[in-house]
């Protein structure tokens, strides 16, 4: 073997940097990572690095690794809750239409309702009547198409009410390619939702529904019958909860972001344990497609709804008879509350159980047997949810004062129709009425405008710059209390906003009367 030659002499040359380590520190460590190797896989001092890299015991860990790094998938999930959806099909002989097309026909919505558009749009019926080409036309049978899922072994099965409303016969596909008759055992126009039963097995796939309530971007999976297709699955998350789309004053949906389209009414959205957190019922959409944004009935309140229809086949709700409204800031500046919660009743029904335990008008609902109530549509839900007859406390706030009021609920009537005064002029006979400073309209004894009424002072003009015209107030309008006060003249309505001014407060409470409904206005006072 040939000697190295010297190179230290060189001017080039360089000694290496000595090491950080020593020949001492290497060996302690080299010790530790052996040690912890047999710790953690089990290997002994003698194993080398080839054996290290090439064990069963890394092979796993590997595995481990790689199972953690691949995305998680869902069709475990969807092979397990798959055969509980079904395809709803139905079949509604056409009673209506002006014209061969059907293009007067109407929907079992009111026109120009947020249902009545989405039912358009997102569950209705293939071909429904008032759309061209839909089959119009006296004596037709028009067919429509939706999703829904068993809830139980011998045939109960959850679906919208807008897919089965109405329905002469339906059929129902399971995911087997089954097909069987279906009877409608009761729907709920309120919360959209039908009980149907399904005959012909003891045995049928079933869904559960969700004890819990999900939580915003946990993961849902929405499976269906999108456009006839059939059993599709899509998948999102829970974008926000709490939705109020103006149904009505029940409604509380959860938005997910899952793709669903028209035929996906009454189906299913499943959470990640494979239970039904909801039922997708509608969607936004300018388009009539999916833009992302999708509406699901809570398991909650399908489980509340779902019980009734199954005892009786209609749904019974508690009623107290008020008109309620929320709490704004502006009103609990006014009422002197600290937080802008609870509802306020805007005027007690005569006669109804409210009135007769004594809670009058400007009096705020803060809970219910203890809960609180967080805002006007918090306390509809709650009360619609307990059946009539029960007895419940309500902690009110009535005129600054807390009270506790008991009383035993009614039943909410079917409809509840508010009457407004038609004779009402909107004041035009009215003089020019006397000018209220700083807020911005005149107004006139009522009783000097007819039609009007003999309560209250009649709104005779209004500054469209004003701060009355921003909260709402037009000519006719009837003001019948100001600051909690009941007024008669243009003096009764300056004495109370001062006496607001005197109590430092930053606006002042009125009640109005408008087109026969009556709510609470808080304007804001001027400084000076």
């Amino acid at each position: 073997m040939t000697d190295r030659p010297d190179l230290s002499n060189l001017p080039s040359y360089r000694q290496p940097r000595r090491s950080i380590f020593s020949a001492r520190k290497i060996a302690l460590m080299a010790s530790v990572v052996a040690g912890l190797s047999a710790a953690v896989y089990g290997f002994g001092p003698s194993t080398s690095p080839a054996d290290l890299f090439s064990s069963p015991a890394h092979a796993q860990v590997n595995n481990e690794v790689r199972k953690v790094e691949r995305p998680i998938g869902f069709a475990d999930i969807v092979e397990r809750v798959k055969p509980s959806v079904i395809s709803v099909k139905v079949n509604i002989k056409e009673k209506t239409a002006s014209n061969d097309d059907g293009d007067d026909a109407q929907s079992p919505f009111q026109p120009g309702s947020p249902m009545e558009r989405f039912f358009r749009r997102f569950g209705g019926p293939d071909g429904f009547p008032g759309q061209k080409g839909g089959g119009g036309g006296r004596g037709r049978v028009v067919q429509g198409q939706g999703s829904g899922f068993f809830i139980s072994a011998d045939g109960f099965a959850v679906t919208n009410n807008h897919v089965v409303d109405g329905a002469d016969k339906v059929e129902v596909t399971t995911d087997d390619g089954k097909t069987y008759t279906a009877k409608v055992i009761g729907t709920d126009q309120r919360t959209d939702l039908a009980l149907i039963k399904v005959e012909g097995s003891s045995n049928f796939p079933f869904a559960k529904l969700a004890d819990g309530k999900p939580r915003i971007g946990d993961w849902v999976l929405a499976v269906g019958n999108p456009f006839g297709l059939g059993g599709t699955v899509t998948a999102g998350i829970v974008s926000a909860s709490g939705r109020d789309i103006g149904n009505g004053p029940y409604d509380d949906f959860i938005q997910i972001d899952a793709p669903v389209n028209k035929g996906n009414s009454g189906g299913p959205a499943f959470d990640t344990n494979g239970e039904v957190m909801g039922v997708n019922t509608a969607i936004y959409s300018p388009s009539g497609g999916s833009v992302g944004i999708a509406f699901s009935i809570p398991a909650s309140t399908v489980k509340t709804v779902v019980a009734q229809l199954k005892d009786k086949g209609s749904v019974s709700r508690g009623w107290i008879g008020v008109q309620i409204q929320p709490v704004t800031s502006d009103i609990a500046d006014s009422l002197g509350m600290k937080k802008a919660e609870g509802a306020l009743v805007a005027e007690p029904q005569a006669n109804g159980p409210a009135a007769k335990a004594g809670i009058e008008s400007g009096d705020v609902i803060t809970s219910v047997n203890g809960e609180a109530v967080k805002d006007a549509r918090e306390l509809a839900r709650t009360i619609g949810g307990l059946a009539p007859g029960a007895t419940v406390k309500l902690n009110v706030l009535h005129k600054g004062q807390d009270k506790v009021v008991n009383l035993t609920l009614g039943q909410l009537p079917n409809t509840v129709e508010a009457k407004a005064d038609t004779d009402k002029d909107s004041g035009k006979s009215a003089s020019r009425g006397t000018d209220v400073p700083k807020l911005g309209m005149t107004v006139a004894p009522a009783d000097s405008v007819a039609g009007a009424g003999k309560e209250g002072v009649v709104v005779t003009e209004v500054d469209p710059k004003s701060a009355a015209a921003e909260r709402g107030f037009k000519e006719g309008d009837v003001i019948l209390e100001v600051g909690g006060k009941s007024v008669s003249t243009a003096g009764d309505v300056r004495d109370a906003i001062n006496t607001a001014r005197t109590d430092n407060k930053n606006s002042v409470l009125m009640r109005v009367k408008s087109g026969g409904q009556s709510r609470f206005v808080a304007i804001p006072l001027a400084k000076g």
